[in-house]
């Protein structure tokens, strides 16, 4: 028998940084706050994006099979909290933030950011509630050193 309990204590404790994810199709773009990222192979260099399904950007990169993840820093938890909203909700999240186009995805990155990866989807399991996107690092670059924006460093939780 599962203890609801034990497992939404332990789910929670699994460490995750916090990551913009920028999408692109067409002139649309979007972004949004994502946690569960990790790497899964060396060779090619793929990584593993579980996006929430039924929103704007699952569709969009269902339908581009392109991403690009910002990799947040401590201190930026703001930023963080302002990409958690709809866009349905708040319209253009990248009004007030400095970004540019992905050279490979042309999905948008943050300018601000540590650092970012392209990525371009090779693979998908569609089980729960959210898609796993399994995606190839196509391109990257580093903005600056600094230490990664954890959730649990915030207080949030979103696991469990």
């Amino acid at each position: 028998m599962l203890d609801e309990q034990a497992k939404k204590t332990m789910l929670r404790k699994i460490p995750h940084g916090l990551y913009i994810c920028g999408v692109k199709e067409g002139e649309e773009m979007n972004g949004f706050t994502v946690s569960w990222v990790m790497q899964s192979s060396f060779n090619p260099p793929l990584v593993v994006n579980c996006v929430k399904q039924g929103t704007t950007s699952h569709q969009m990169i269902q339908n581009t099979g392109v991403f690009a993840l910002s990799f947040l820093e401590e201190g930026q938890q703001d930023l963080a909290a302002n990409f958690f909203k709809p866009k349905t909700r708040v319209g253009n999240k990248f009004e007030d933030v400095e970004f540019y186009q992905g050279a490979e995805t042309g999905c948008p990155i943050i300018k601000d950011s540590l650092g970012y990866i392209e990525c371009k989807v090779v693979g998908t399991v569609e089980q729960g509630d959210h898609t796993v996107y399994v995606a190839e690092v196509i391109s990257s670059g580093i903005h600056r050193e600094g230490k990664q924006l954890l959730l649990e460093s915030t207080g949030w939780q979103y696991g469990g």
